[in-house]
């Protein structure tokens, strides 16, 4: 079984957050303060999030620290699919041979079979993927567990992890809660918090950005009422409805602010702009210490690019559904 924990002598990157939950920060890319992983040390240890690839090795190696043997891990469970949330999961499972592999049933087959998410990653990253996420492995798919709507995760003693579907972000995202604590493992359904501004900004990218999608899932986590978020990006926030409320409110501003850009046919690059002006502008800097290198790589993972990309893309598919529907109208009343 699992040893004891001295807390007192853990290494930067692992924070203990009560109740046997310690955030460890993946190092995605060699920087800090970019993903958050979540281990659960109770009887049955649960894993929550693992982030990349490349990030394999830091969090085994967080997880061994934390007084784990290979053999211990339960549960590893991913939020979705996104390489910087469950790129490194075949790697995981490789490291942790007993663990059972939790994912949304939407996400399950890319798990066991990768070459279709990293062809699609491949796209997107050009040259930058290797640097920033690695290569994702295969994970054995008799290991592999999908849940649907909702969903439980045992970590024994009566402990449990519940899973409530929560698309808007992407299709296969599920939320995670501690019937112990009332955490929520938020994944990037709220957005990402920034630990040194307070600041909460929309993850909206493309392909699967649907706006009520995604207010459905705020209604939803609202309606749970967590004691705590724990956000992948980055960390625990223990102003739940102050922090969902400003989830929201920045959501609609920035699909207002590129609606606008839409409707006046301007380009990709203009919405950008117009968002950088209208939107981050508000934004608190950073403090003086803190990693410019760090901010850079979330900036490009959940930054104006991303975000505008996936709401303009929201659009498009919006025109052509009501295009579409009137052709099918004009169609009946012929």
């Amino acid at each position: 079984m699992h040893d004891d924990v001295d807390v007192s002598g853990l290494p930067e990157g692992i924070v203990p957050l009560g109740n046997d939950i310690y955030a460890i920060d993946t190092m995605l890319a060699g920087y800090p303060g970019v993903v958050s992983s979540y281990l659960i040390r109770s009887e049955r240890p649960c894993l929550v999030e693992v982030g990349t690839a490349g990030s394999a090795r830091v969090l085994r190696d967080a997880v061994v620290r934390l007084g784990l043997a290979p053999e211990d891990l339960a549960t590893i469970v991913v939020t979705h699919i996104h390489l910087d949330h469950a790129g490194g999961t075949g790697d995981m499972a490789a490291h942790f041979p007993n663990a059972e592999i939790v994912v949304h049933e939407r996400g399950a087959r890319h798990l066991a079979d990768p070459s279709r998410l990293m062809a699609s990653a491949k796209m997107v990253w050009g040259d930058r993927l290797e640097t920033l996420f690695g290569q994702m492995r295969p994970t054995e798919a008799q290991r592999i567990r999908a849940v649907a709507e909702t969903g439980e995760i045992d970590l024994g003693a009566g402990r449990k992890l519940v899973s409530h579907y929560a698309p808007g972000h992407a299709k296969h995202h599920m939320g995670l809660v501690d019937t112990l604590t009332g955490d929520l493992y938020v994944g990037d359904a709220l957005g990402v918090y920034s630990p040194l501004t307070g600041d909460v900004r929309p993850a909206t990218p493309p392909p699967d950005f649907d706006l009520d999608s995604c207010l459905r899932t705020l209604r939803l986590f609202g309606d749970i009422q967590p004691q705590r978020l724990m956000f992948s990006h980055f960390g625990a926030v223990e102003a739940v409805p102050e922090t969902i409320d400003s989830a929201e409110t920045e959501l609609r501003l920035w699909v207002e602010t590129v609606r606008e850009s839409y409707a006046a046919d301007d380009d990709l690059d203009h919405a950008v702009a117009m968002v950088k002006e209208k939107v981050v502008s508000r934004y608190k800097p950073l403090p003086p210490d803190a990693s410019e290198e760090a901010a850079a790589v979330l900036d490009i993972l959940a930054g104006p690019e991303a975000n505008v990309g996936g709401i303009m893309h929201w659009l498009d598919r919006l025109e052509q559904e009501q295009a579409e529907a009137e052709r099918a109208r004009k169609e009946r009343e012929a």
